[in-house]
């Protein structure tokens, strides 16, 4: 982390809160821009969280209907998307996601914009890497410490192959840089892993598997829009031991998370107006709150209607 960069810290309770605000869509700052922004400013005054971690699709820049203005200035667009983190002189981090930088800005423009915010905790990560924005954060416990670790990983937009169509990948590279992270951490650690969470914005293919074979908790009200081909990041999650659990967004309507070989495999519940919804699925966010010394979690969600669900419905898988 750049010197300039704030130090994240468990609070003196021992707790640390994250606010997941996911597929945001910002374009123009109009009537449903401005709804998005009403309801982060919601959750950040009831939620009060430590930090803020947007998983992709913070802005817009591609296609639209006929009749309706592209975003042609996706730096105007981060600004007001962000407004309710930097005015709240709240630490935040993005990783992006397949809209972010369609056209008019690429990844390394968005990425070296973010860097100028004050309250801008992630950076462009390391150059070598595919992706643009692939950073860990460490948080210091309260004897000066690391005592957890956040990842953010660029997730891409579309697959770069033209034998494979849809949706891009964590690329070998990353998991290679994950892993490295991981063992420096928990050597730092003493030999034992070190709490780690992990985002990205496209879900891997096993939400997909977790919600066939587990029992999980919350709503899939759409397909699991993963790559197609499997680049192998959770089988590197499982075997560095130390994330107890990935969040995603992408896909608007899911919410639910379900627990694979000791990863909490979790959606966000999506944030943006400006964008696809479904009636009777309120926007809102996802709120994670970690405490100091424990390998574990607590995770709810908070709506728009400023109403919090503590526990989500159960899905139990037709084994039949």
């Amino acid at each position: 982390m750049s010197s300039n960069r704030k130090q994240l810290k468990f609070r003196q309770d021992g707790t640390f809160t994250i606010a997941q605000f996911t597929d945001v869509h910002w374009m123009h700052g109009l009537e449903a821009d401005l709804r998005s922004r009403e309801l982060m400013e919601r959750v950040i005054r009831e939620e009060k969280p430590d930090l803020i971690v947007f998983t992709g699709d913070l802005i817009y820049t591609g296609k639209v209907k006929e009749g309706r203005e592209p975003c042609t200035d996706p730096k105007k667009a981060l600004r007001e998307a962000v407004a309710a983190a930097e005015e709240n002189a709240i630490p935040w981090a993005v990783v992006f996601g397949n809209h972010d930088t369609e056209k008019f800005i690429t990844r390394e423009e968005l990425a070296a914009e973010v860097e100028t915010y004050a309250h801008a905790v992630s950076t462009r990560g390391p150059e070598e890497l595919s992706g643009c924005g692939n950073f860990v954060l460490e948080l210091q416990g309260g004897d000066g410490r690391a005592a957890a670790a956040l990842y953010g990983l660029d997730s891409g937009a579309y697959s770069f192959l033209p034998q494979v169509g849809g949706y891009d990948w964590v690329r070998r590279d990353q998991i290679a840089w994950y892993l490295n992270e991981s063992r420096r951490l928990t050597e730092q650690n003493g030999g034992e892993p070190m709490p780690a969470l992990a985002f990205f914005h496209i879900p891997l293919p096993e939400y997909d598997l977790v919600w066939r074979t587990k029992t999980c908790y919350g709503e899939k009200y759409e397909d699991v829009c993963c790559a197609r081909v499997n680049s192998g990041l959770f089988a590197a999650l499982v075997e560095g031991g130390d994330v107890l659990a990935t969040f995603c967004g992408h896909d608007h309507v899911n919410d639910y998370w379900g627990e694979l070989f000791g990863i909490k495999l979790t959606y966000g519940r999506a944030t943006g107006y400006n964008t696809y919804g479904r009636e009777g699925f309120p926007r809102g966010s996802r709120l994670i709150r970690l405490t100091e010394g424990r390998r574990d979690f607590e995770t709810w969600l908070r709506l728009d209607d400023g109403s919090v669900v503590l526990e989500q419905p159960e899905h139990v898988p037709d084994r039949g």
